[in-house]
């Protein structure tokens, strides 16, 4: 029933626009009505610190919301600034196997244009050798040795003819190293070029991927700075609403005291004049004995009497509940404001019941006033009188409807049904018992 937020501009305004001029000092020459009508507006106050309206609850349910988003916010971009280190540093090792592998197979061009340029020098040489052979038709071991003139020329020729037919066949043992040596050349190549078009395929991606993560980053980053200044502004509101109000309240607090003050000069007074009277009916009522004693001592006869009164009696304390049914949803007592972080009066007792529950007058009295309130919603006001010593008033706040607007009420009369209206969440009777002026706890009285 109960959530505490900070106050707004709006109720000041709302409460200046309520506040007669007679609520300021001296502008009402009775300080028991100035007293009245202070302590509701300070009631008032009290009740919107505690009984937060629906417009300062939203304000502070987004506030809060902001704050709990804040660490999921940073959570993000802790993930996604984690995440696009990560793709930054794969992008990096993507590129270096691309550079490699492009290295790699320049490399292996390279090795291929040089074999292939040395075999076709080895294929014009072999062709050159042929030809030559062709024009010199007849060429060999029997014709060199037939004519030959000398044994000496003829081994020199055989001689010859052995080393020319070593460097043919060495060319052409050369030329197939070099085809096969090209032929797997060409092979690596094909994987060189396969390699690199794998690497390429791989630092797209990877380039791709960490685009994707620098953006998701400053996307959460972005993310975060909002939600970082909308929670700054939340809180400026807050701080200063709750600054003017706290200001005010103190103010006011101030007139209380003062008219309290008065109060009690003006009851201490009362009481002097009160056992005056009393001293004077006691003497008078010493005199009229004396004389009755008197008198009876004139006459032979005389007859005696007796007389008997009374008062209302009840069950309990002097005053009743004003509803029992329900449950007690808050007491009377101290809380702490989580926005202002102080400590507050809860003024009353709260009964909580289903809208439309009949609420009885706590004790016989008179309705000293009664009407709507923005704090109190619809507020009924008892004075009660002096019980035992004291001068007792009781308070009905956030009816649905009044009943009974003026005039005396019995205990147990039905002044009005609990609601929700004002300063309310709920609903439930805000019960409160005023105390020679002062706010007390309704339990001492019940």
């Amino acid at each position: 029933m109960r959530r505490y937020v900070g106050v707004t501009a709006a109720l000041v305004c709302s409460l200046a626009l309520v506040a007669p001029s007679s609520a300021m000092p001296g502008a009402d020459p009775d300080p028991n009505q100035q007293k009245r009508k202070v302590d509701s507006q300070i009631d008032q106050l009290r009740e919107d610190l505690s009984e937060t309206n629906s417009t300062l609850a939203a304000a502070f349910t987004a506030l809060q919301g902001t704050q709990a988003k804040l660490p999921g916010a940073q959570a993000a971009l802790d993930q996604a600034q984690g995440a696009a280190a990560r793709a930054e540093t794969a992008n990096a090792m993507a590129a270096q196997e691309l550079e490699v592998a492009q290295a790699n197979e320049t490399k292996a061009e390279d090795e291929l244009s040089a074999t292939t340029r040395h075999i076709r020098e080895s294929r014009g040489e072999v062709a050159q050798f042929a030809a030559q052979i062709y024009q010199e038709q007849g060429f060999g071991e029997f014709d060199m040795a037939m004519t030959s003139t000398t044994p000496q020329q003829f081994a020199d020729r055989i001689a010859l003819i052995g080393t020319v037919m070593d460097l043919q066949g060495q060319s052409m043992v050369a030329l197939a190293t070099a085809k096969a040596s090209q032929t797997a050349q060409e092979d690596r190549l094909s994987a060189m070029r396969a390699d690199s078009e794998k690497a390429k395929r791989k630092a797209e991606a990877s380039l791709a991927a960490a685009n994707a993560a620098r953006d998701k980053a400053t996307a959460a980053k972005t993310a975060l700075d909002a939600l970082a200044a909308q929670q700054a502004r939340q809180a400026t509101v807050v701080k200063a609403q709750s600054i003017a109000e706290t200001a005010r309240l103190q103010q006011m607090q101030v007139e209380s005291n003062r008219l309290s003050a008065v109060i009690k000069a003006r009851a201490a007074a009362a009481l002097a004049r009160a056992r005056v009277r009393a001293a004077a009916n006691a003497k008078a009522k010493a005199d009229a004995a004396a004389r009755a004693k008197r008198n009876q001592a004139n006459h032979s006869g005389s007859s005696s009497g007796g007389s008997s009164g009374g008062g209302s009696t009840s069950n309990g304390g002097p005053l009743s509940p004003p509803t029992t049914l329900g449950w007690i949803s808050s007491e009377y007592g101290m809380r702490f404001h989580p926005i202002q972080h102080i400590w507050k009066l809860h003024s009353g007792r709260d009964y909580a019941a289903p809208c439309g529950t009949p609420v009885h007058a706590a004790a016989d009295g008179v309705i000293i006033e009664s009407g709507y309130n923005p704090g109190y919603g619809n507020r009924v006001i008892v004075d009660h009188g002096v019980l035992n010593g004291v001068a007792l008033t009781t308070t009905y706040n956030h009816m649905e409807r009044i009943k009974v607007r003026s005039g005396r009420v019995k205990r147990g009369t039905v002044v009005g049904y609990e609601g929700s209206t004002g300063n309310s969440n709920g609903c439930h009777i805000h019960f409160e018992v005023y105390e020679d002026g002062n706010f007390v706890d309704p339990r001492n009285y019940l």
